[in-house]
């Protein structure tokens, strides 16, 4: 069983191409925050909030997702990532 196979399973039910909001927890490292957002096309809409300490990055991305693989591909790119927290 996959890391993301209970996420999939819900996301199945719904209609697909849709718009999907993506929320991740990064280190306040330049380089993960630019990796995290080179995942997303430039369309895409992406919020960044620093944590209260400033040690991590809330990413928030909202865009339109043409399948649930597309999705699960994209997690399962931030999950390489040293330090990304999918949420």
């Amino acid at each position: 069983m996959g890391t993301f196979d209970k996420l999939q399973e819900q996301l199945l039910l719904q209609e697909w191409p849709n718009i999907y909001l993506f929320k991740f927890i990064v280190p306040n490292d330049n380089e993960k925050i630019a990796m995290v957002n080179s995942l997303f096309d430039e369309n895409c809409e992406i919020t960044m909030y620093p944590s209260s300490k400033g040690n991590y990055m809330s990413i928030t991305v909202k865009e339109v997702m043409l399948s649930v693989n597309d999705i699960i591909e994209i997690y399962n790119k931030a999950a390489q990532i040293k330090g990304v927290i999918t949420l």
